[in-house]
């Protein structure tokens, strides 16, 4: 079941949460949408949805950047070495021959 409620509906008896599988909330003057509260049963798995979706969409925005500024991955050869000795590296590879 679904209900809408005012915000000052909502301030004043948080009761009416109970027996709702979610309560949309709204305010009843400019009939604004201001959110949405969620029955405890249905909590977790929302939760769940929500973090997915943020992860999904912040691995999206990494991946649009990486088009533009490379891979940002390191070479085998160079792991666990600071940059300093990475660039030390490079240039006696480079000028040992």
């Amino acid at each position: 079941m679904t209900m809408k409620v005012g915000m000052r509906e909502l301030a004043r008896n948080s009761n009416i949460l109970d027996g709702y599988d979610y309560v949309e909330v709204e305010d009843k003057k400019t009939h604004e949408y201001k959110g949405l509260f969620i029955s405890p049963k249905y909590a977790d798995e929302f939760k769940a949805f929500l973090e997915e979706k943020i992860a999904k969409n912040m691995q999206e925005k990494l991946d649009r950047i990486e088009e533009f500024a490379g891979k940002g991955r390191i070479h085998e050869r160079f792991n666990n070495l600071t940059s300093r000795e990475i660039r030390e590296k490079i240039a006696q590879e480079k000028y040992a021959q």
